[in-house]
């Protein structure tokens, strides 16, 4: 499955050259312009990596800091024990904003201008130093069963489960989610694309197959909350 990227840059013309470039990559791109859409979006999807423009909009609900707003917005994240890995892309180029970005817990920087081969290397270096620190992860269900995160496939025993992509993604979902609720509407929009129309009872038959597999006593859902994975 392809790595999904969380794009923070509110320049039109460069957003949509990067997205171009790294959809054709085989990358999956979620592009935003401004520091607190992409803390939302950081907050209710699962990401392999962001991409953090420095010096952008902070939009309206991001509370005002003394960094610059893509500085402020990976502190928040990281405060948050949000782990994803973040490159910083930004004309600035002092060893104190470089400095800075680190503090805050970036993993790279890539300064502007820059070649988007270059940009695509930097991606497939950190995400190969991720996926191998995770190769092993994995979510035990008993009798063989085990779900691994990176590949997002389940297994029993060394025999692959068959699953539609959407119901991997919900799986997946709900394992990052352990013990608390995910929202009807967040998994929407973790598993439907833009164009796509989300269906309840779509969602209803994936939750179905997915308890008949793993124990109807591990999915349980409220009318308000969503749906919970137990452990």
């Amino acid at each position: 499955m392809a790595a999904k990227i969380l794009l923070l840059e509110d320049d039109f013309i460069l957003s949509e050259i990067i997205c171009e470039f790294l959809i054709e990559q085989g990358f999956e791109v979620v592009h935003c312009d401004n520091a607190s859409s992409a803390l939302n979006l950081a907050y209710e999807k699962q990401f392999d990596i962001w991409l953090l423009d420095v010096k952008v909009p902070e939009g309206d609900d991001f509370s005002q800091t003394s960094y610059l707003p893509g500085f402020g917005l990976l502190k928040a994240l990281r405060e948050a024990n949000k782990t994803t890995p973040c490159i910083f892309i930004t004309s600035l180029s002092s060893i104190q904003d470089i400095q800075s970005g680190y503090i805050v817990g970036c993993d790279d920087f890539l300064k502007k201008p820059f070649e988007l081969l270059e940009l695509k290397l930097r991606i497939e270096t950190l995400l190969k130093r991720v996926f191998q620190s995770r190769i092993d992860e994995y979510e035990d269900f008993g009798n063989g069963l085990k779900f691994y995160f990176v590949s997002k496939m389940l297994y029993q025993d060394d025999k692959l489960v068959s699953l539609t992509q959407k119901e991997s993604l919900l799986l997946n979902l709900l394992l990052q989610n352990v013990n608390s609720y995910v929202s009807q509407s967040v998994i929407f929009d973790e598993l439907w694309e833009l164009d796509q129309e989300p269906s309840e009872l779509s969602l209803r038959a994936y939750i179905k197959n997915l308890r008949k597999i793993i124990g109807r006593d591990k999915i349980i859902n409220s009318h308000n909350k969503g749906y919970c994975y137990v452990r």
